[in-house]
């Protein structure tokens, strides 16, 4: 029963990704519509919005299995809907899911929908993807001009209080995975699941089975390392030195690429003050979702509650993975900065503007000496504190950060 309504909730909380691929789905055949986002954070349900929603014939498939499709399988199923359409007087809809798995994808795709297009078929086309960097790589190859890319993110702490009612201290702790939801009064299956069904189903099919990785154990301790030091600077050196393995730093620096091409975690750079930028710096580690900081933790949520040090960290990190997931699709880019002792968690950029951003958890009045010394060298567009004595977390988190700007 308590999965039910747990569906229930899911499916009849149409987010807003969902309308508006319901609404570019109903205009006239334009572009192809492409969802790309990583695992587990309702792809799949917006489509099944989108196909209750249009009155239209449908056709979908997904080449999400164990081993790599070839391009046939595409054409195959373009096929297929086309056939289903046939004598539909309001077109029809075809949804591809896990498109990046198709060798050559994109190639495949243009044809057959340039083909459409001039036979004057009313096929609207709908891809999914759960690897954006893969996505974005086979649309700037072959399909230029030919699609619209909307970006599905982790939930948001207003989804998952909206959905689920959880609280600003769950949600910090449990992050935003929608389907593991349900299984939190049960920490250990929680945490099982998530690291299990989730983080390994992610690297496996996202990551090994798409990519060369000549030591996937090291990729997978990275992984662990980089989740563990979420919220922390640390050097390429000192993760070759973390892993015990004798890779270059240019070899953790790839990997680290990947595993924020599949929307898990991600290797902040040092603000510079420059638009175009080199990788020359320490990166931040900072996971997409806080769910992989905690998983991954021995304790509870009880215990890290009464860890103000281990609380503040994971607090640091929900508002990091709430600028991440909130900047996606846009022009705005994520990094820190530090020079000396001074340190400031976030700077978000913008063409030449920038904002910085310092997360206070403690109940001591907060030293700003970092957004000071930030301030004094880059003079941002505004400083931003978020938590003792500033924006609380919880208005933050609810907020829309991108609108700083």
């Amino acid at each position: 029963m308590l999965s039910k309504i747990v569906n229930s909730l899911i499916i009849n909380m149409i987010r807003s990704i969902s309308k508006k691929i319901i609404a570019r789905l109903s205009e006239k055949r334009r572009f192809i519509q492409v969802l790309a986002g990583p695992r587990q954070v309702g792809k799949t349900t917006v489509a099944r919005d989108v196909v209750a929603a249009l009155n239209k014939p449908v056709h979908s498939a997904t080449a999400d299995t164990a081993t790599i499709k070839e391009r046939g399988w595409i054409v195959q199923q373009w096929e297929l809907a086309r056939m289903v359409m046939q004598g539909s007087a309001v077109g029809g809809l075809l949804i591809l899911d896990e498109i990046q798995k198709i060798p050559d994808w994109s190639e495949t795709v243009k044809w057959l929908w340039d083909e459409d297009t001039a036979s004057g078929i009313d096929l609207h086309v709908l891809l999914l993807g759960s690897s954006p960097l893969l996505i974005k790589s086979g649309l700037s190859e072959s399909l230029a001009g030919r699609f619209e890319i909307i970006h599905a993110t982790h939930w948001s702490y207003a989804e998952m209080k909206e959905a689920f009612g959880w609280s600003l201290e769950q949600y910090i702790y449990y992050g935003g995975y929608p389907g593991a939801a349900p299984l939190i009064e049960d920490e250990v299956r929680w945490e099982q699941y998530i690291k299990e069904s989730l983080v390994e189903t992610t690297i496996s099919r996202d990551v090994l089975l798409m990519n060369r990785v000549d030591k996937p154990a090291i990729l997978r301790r990275l992984f662990e390392i980089a989740c563990v030091y979420s919220g922390q600077i640390l050097s390429y050196q000192k993760m070759v030195g973390q892993l015990q393995d004798k890779n270059s730093t240019v070899t953790i620096a790839h990997y680290l690429d990947l595993l924020s091409g599949i929307g898990m975690v991600t290797g902040l750079q040092k603000y510079s003050g420059q638009i175009v930028r080199k990788r020359n710096s320490s990166p931040k580690l900072q996971v997409y979702n806080t769910a992989l900081l905690s998983a991954l933790d021995p304790g509870t949520m009880s215990e890290a509650l009464q860890d103000r040090n281990h609380w503040g960290r994971l607090a640091e990190s929900a508002v990091g993975a709430h600028l991440l997931n909130s900047i996606q699709g846009s022009q705005i880019e994520l990094e820190y900065w530090r020079e000396d002792n001074a340190e400031v968690d976030f700077v978000m950029t913008n063409g030449k503007n920038a904002i910085s951003l310092e997360v206070k958890t403690s109940r001591k009045r907060p030293t700003l000496s970092g957004l000071e010394a930030f301030r004094k060298a880059w003079g941002p567009l505004r400083t931003v504190v978020v938590g003792t004595e500033g924006i609380p977390i919880e208005q933050f988190l609810l907020s829309d950060p991108t609108m700083l700007f």
